[in-house]
């Protein structure tokens, strides 16, 4: 009996801290269709936060390779005074990119609906 009320107060604790990071995510971070970031993201920081062998397969023209796991090392490469576009495959790895970004006092963050697998747009691949 004590483990289903062990395993039940685990499951509420991880499904409390999805539901936060979920509300803070959408609070930080303004997620724009394929055609909104079209019109913003010439204007703004056009950041590609996937690896570098993703990135060579095919990327969005202009944006620049700084991949999640290299960002804190590269921040001083993106200005906070100006927009930050952000996309990855899928759209997770912009969102966990925004949360640290935002700590750091960026606060014009955006990324792509869906992320690179929804673009429709030119692309340039090595």
């Amino acid at each position: 009996m004590d483990t289903i009320y062990i395993l039940l107060i685990l499951i509420v604790a991880t499904l409390a801290y999805i539901g936060f990071n979920w509300f803070q995510q959408r609070k930080i971070l303004k997620t724009l269709t394929e055609e909104q970031f079209r019109e913003g993201y010439r204007k703004a920081q056009l950041i590609d936060v996937r690896e570098p062998n993703e990135y060579e397969a095919g990327h969005i023209l202009g944006a620049r390779n700084i991949p999640l796991s290299q960002l804190k090392m590269r921040m001083k490469e993106l200005r906070p005074d100006k927009p930050v576009y952000l996309y990855c495959q899928s759209g997770s790895r912009s969102a966990r990119a925004a949360q640290f970004l935002y700590k750091k006092g960026y606060k014009d963050l955006s990324h792509l609906q869906g992320g690179f697998k929804k673009w429709t747009g030119r692309i340039k691949a090595k």
